[in-house]
């Protein structure tokens, strides 16, 4: 049996996060659904997956990243609290940040671009060309 506690440190820091961004217990919907997915029979006959939903903002949030209900419980809060100060401070998340990243990486590139990359190409090629082997430079080593 795995027994994992929220260290006291982690607790207040996040009720201090939740204090700060002036996120009240009272404002949060909390629901307990049954978890599917990895867990076997305990997760399939509890009702471990966290729902809450702040109120004021209407953002909402689901955990059920561990089989106990407690620790999921926290996690929840966590990421609620980080998509609040995401949305009060005007911050690009890290998901938003990650999605952009991999947009920019799938766009086509420009005309210019490719040219300039086979340009570089072309050179890289001149280069092999001038080091391959000769075989008169062989014969001055030996």
């Amino acid at each position: 049996m795995r027994v994992s506690i929220i260290s006291k440190v982690k607790k207040e820091a996040l009720e201090g996060k939740m204090r700060e961004l002036n996120i009240r217990e009272e404002d949060i919907e909390e629901k307990f659904i049954r978890s599917g997915g990895k867990g076997g029979q305990k997760v399939n006959k509890t009702s471990t997956c966290v729902y809450l939903r702040h109120v004021p903002t209407g953002i909402e949030v689901k955990c059920q990243r561990e089989r106990s209900q407690a620790l999921n419980r926290f996690f929840a809060r966590r990421i609620l609290t980080n998509k609040i100060e995401t949305l009060k401070l005007g911050k690009l998340s890290e998901e938003r940040k990650r999605i952009e990243k991999i947009r920019r990486q799938k766009r086509k590139r420009s005309r210019r671009a490719k040219e300039k990359i086979l340009q570089d190409k072309a050179k890289r090629g001149e280069k092999k060309k001038i080091r391959a082997y000769h075989p008169r430079l062989d014969e001055l080593t030996n």
